[in-house]
């Protein structure tokens, strides 16, 4: 059945399995604020990381359909796993059904292309969700972009979300499992000289991060080239920034009951925010 979606300029949705989608948000509102935006947060079934790739797929499909009949125009998948587990099937299965002008981006793609400018050894490093090391995604587009000029090494990290999301990040506790982690991935390759945080959750951990990771290693996180690729979408497709309305406002939505959200996105935003309640089906 397809669906009847409002047809006037809208805002520009982000949307994330829980929180770390709002480091993408904060990011991308503050190289572009003139834009309107929805970010909406399926934080009631979170976290995705250890779900399937159908369950991934089918709970993305609906947010960025409710994002959709909210009146966006363009959605960002700010989750590294929706984006590797649920993306290219939106758009392959789904957007020619609903409405071929509207568009969904994800956040890997442009981590990816990033990755030629920062590493000076062709050794990248990467730390995410299990589900998103278990995809293979940033291997896949590393190899498709690069042929083999760029290696990335990954590193599963099942414990940081849950550190994060738990406001356990800046702990003693957390010290134990980002050592872990980091020294695992460079003793697999000790000619890295970049690690990505492929989790919009991790840079709440970047302190830790730091700390365990050598002067030499550069580390990166998504959002500053998530957004300046997005400007740059836009700035190549006039169709689209045409349909974008300009209001400088920004609404937030959670699956979970709002008090919750609004506490937690504080620490991911430096600001308060006051969510409203949506339920996906």
């Amino acid at each position: 059945m397809t669906p009847q979606l409002p047809t006037n300029p809208g805002p520009i949705g982000i949307f994330d399995s829980g929180y770390g989608g709002l480091t993408i948000l904060r990011q991308i509102r503050g190289m572009m604020p003139q834009y309107d935006y929805i970010y909406l947060g399926d934080n009631a079934r979170a976290p995705y990381g250890t779900r399937s790739f159908e369950v991934v797929y089918e709970f993305t499909r609906q947010a960025v359909l409710r994002l959709f009949e909210m009146g966006c125009r363009l959605v960002i998948l700010g989750c590294n796993t929706a984006s590797a587990k649920a993306l290219r099937s939106i758009q392959q299965n789904d957007l020619p059904h609903w409405d071929p002008t509207r568009r969904v981006l994800g956040i890997i793609h442009p981590t990816v292309e990033a990755m030629g400018d920062i590493t000076h050894t062709g050794h990248v490093g990467l730390v995410a969700t299990p589900g998103t090391i278990r995809s293979g995604s940033y291997e896949i587009e590393a190899e498709k972009h690069y042929g083999g000029r760029v290696k990335v090494v990954s590193e599963a990290c099942p414990m940081w979300v849950s550190l994060v999301e738990n406001h356990e990040y800046d702990s003693p506790g957390a010290d134990y499992f980002v050592e872990k982690r980091i020294g695992n991935l460079l003793r697999h390759d000790p000619e890295i000289d970049t690690i990505i945080l492929g989790c919009t959750h991790f840079p709440l951990l970047l302190n830790k991060i730091l700390k365990y990771t050598p002067r030499e290693v550069k580390i990166v996180p998504q959002g500053e080239y998530v957004a300046s690729s997005l400007r740059n979408y836009l700035e190549r497709h006039a169709e689209m920034e045409n349909m974008l309305t300009k209001g400088s406002t920004c609404q937030f939505y959670t699956t979970e009951q709002p008090e919750n959200f609004n506490s937690s996105a504080t620490i991911f935003l430096g600001t308060t925010v006051e969510a409203e309640r949506v339920y996906l089906e």
